[in-house]
């Protein structure tokens, strides 16, 4: 096979981690130490920007002599601060509309993290997988659940330990790993799937099919109202305050695990059914700013998108995406006419000029399917002229 047919992906196995007492310290140490520098370096470069208005950023040697904790932390995780801080300026710079001005740290983040690159010495990589855990410099080998095990011919690049707000560790091991590039399937009309992003159910599709979220997850939804509504009626600060905050952090960690599940298996799925799937490119910020009361963001549709995607393109398969603008609910598949009365709270409706009846989502799916698909030919057809 020939050297363009392959493709390099980085496939990524996150592990929990079962530190002792003194890697758990350690791991703190860490994690204070990457947020301490990465502080003091974007400190530095604002000072010395408005100063000689020139951009520069320090390397984590300057800080160590005035900073004598940083040495006992992995020298690695203080260079990987340091790439990454130069990283977030190139992305701020290069596209300042997209990606925000780099902020400071704070100890009241989601999560703590730090990262690690695996290096090659003479005496072995850094950075060793073992049968019940993982080896990294100066933490030692630390106990993991390890529930998959990765390729014999991937090459571990890094990994990022972080921490939760309710105490668990985990590890994210990247691999790099060359990979034959699937060929491409072209689409057909019965092979093709339209998706429209519905606020009454999760989704709806062109074959007239609704899915819902899991009412488990609705369920635990429920139980979490009721808890923090029970942490509302409790002092702030007691030791009941402190119990009920973290039984919600757990439960909040379920939740999204749940949500997780739900929509890595829906997708595959779905992925597995069709050769293409068709999306309108909806703005999930601005419709929950529009639509108040309903949790547009906390239905996870976004990131069901992006899982589609990225699992579509591995088995040569297209992921389309129309326009947001596009009037997908008010336009009638059968005849193309577009009915500008429809309102939103219009669930149905009929065609004044065919007299067609449409469920209004179930029509929109129709109508992302067909314009996606002739989007896919048109640009099928200009790569191939």
């Amino acid at each position: 096979m020939a050297e363009s047919e392959k493709v390099i992906r980085y496939p990524v196995i996150k592990v929990r981690l079962y530190p002792n007492r003194e890697q758990t310290e350690l791991l703190e140490k860490t994690f204070g130490s990457c947020r301490y520098l990465w502080n003091q370096m974007l400190a530095d470069v604002q000072e010395f920007y408005a100063a000689t208005d020139i951009h520069y950023i320090p390397t984590p040697a300057k800080y160590k002599r005035s900073a004598p904790f940083l040495a006992e932390v992995d020298s690695q995780a203080l260079c990987a601060v340091h790439q990454n801080l130069r990283k977030a300026f190139m992305d701020f710079f290069r596209a300042p509309k997209r990606y925000s001005y780099p902020q400071y740290k704070t100890k009241k983040a989601q999560k703590d993290s730090f990262t690690v690159y695996c290096r090659a010495y003479h005496r072995g990589p850094s950075i060793v997988l073992t049968d019940d855990g993982i080896r990294m410099p100066k933490i030692g080998c630390i106990k993991a659940k390890l529930h998959r095990k990765p390729e014999c011919d991937w090459q571990l690049r890094s990994v990022t330990v972080s921490k939760t707000k309710s105490g668990k560790y985990f590890c994210s091991i990247v691999f790099r790993s060359e990979e034959l590039k699937a060929p491409q399937i072209i689409p057909t009309k019965e092979r093709t799937i339209g998706l429209n992003h519905s606020l009454l159910h999760f989704y709806v599709d062109s074959e007239g099919n609704s899915i819902d979220v899991p009412d488990s997850i609705r369920r635990t939804k429920g139980k979490l109202v009721r808890m923090q509504q029970k942490l509302c009626r409790m002092d702030n600060g007691s030791r009941n305050y402190v119990e009920q905050t973290q039984k919600i952090r757990l439960l909040q960690e379920h939740i999204a695990n749940q949500r997780k599940d739900f929509i890595h298996k829906e997708s595959r799925r779905i992925t597995n059914a069709w050769d293409a799937v068709c999306v309108r490119e909806t703005d999930l910020v601005k419709l929950s700013q529009k639509v108040k009361g309903m949790n547009v963001m906390g239905s996870g549709f976004g990131v069901f998108r992006e899982c589609l995607k990225y699992k579509l393109t591995r088995q040569g398969k297209s992921f389309i995406v129309i326009d947001q603008y596009t009037p997908t609910a008010k336009t009638c598949h059968e005849c193309g006419f577009v009915y500008e009365a429809l309102t939103a709270r219009d669930r149905e409706w009929t065609c004044p000029n065919c007299s067609t009846t449409h469920f209004r989502e179930v029509n929109a799916a129709q109508n992302i399917r067909d314009w996606g698909l002739e989007q896919f030919r048109k640009q099928h057809q200009e790569t191939s002229a």
